[in-house]
């Protein structure tokens, strides 16, 4: 079945591709590689989820849906530079930030919800870093690194 397909079976649509907000490209493609920029959880233009984990703002739910949003913005990204997301074959390595509270230790749950949706999508595993941080761009909970083999 196709990447495309499959999203569609998944109840998933691609966004479009987040326009950069400074000297970058959302996705770039290197041989049989494609690797994206940071994606933020954008949705219309809008963040989905905002703050740091560990505080009132931001329930580890919400960072989980913004970390779906963040694979789902990245493989849109991939998927435009490469020709089309049917051209992807496997998610390989996956590096999660989470904006998060001093005492907050969640980060590995935050990113399996990224995680779980590629998994499912490619039918197998990956790679991957969850990464606690202070603060993200635009005062995003979740940001999400993605790096793509081509079929």
């Amino acid at each position: 079945m196709k990447i495309s397909e499959k999203l569609t079976e998944m109840g998933h649509e691609l966004p479009p591709v987040a326009a950069p907000v400074a000297a970058y490209v959302p996705a770039r493609l290197d041989g049989n590689t494609v690797r994206t920029s940071g994606q933020l959880p954008l949705r219309n233009g809008e963040l989905v989820s905002e703050g740091r984990c560990g505080t009132e703002g931001a329930t580890v739910a919400a960072a989980q849906s913004a970390a779906r949003q963040c694979a789902l913005n990245a493989i849109a990204a991939a998927g435009e530079a490469a020709g089309g997301v049917d051209k992807l074959n496997n998610a390989t390595k996956v590096t999660g930030f989470v904006a998060s509270a001093p005492d907050f230790y969640a980060q590995p749950v935050v990113i399996n919800a990224a995680s779980e949706l590629l998994e499912e999508l490619f039918d197998a595993p990956h790679i991957r870093s969850a990464v606690g941080v202070a603060a993200l761009p635009l005062g995003a909970t979740v940001e999400i690194e993605v790096e793509f083999t081509l079929a």
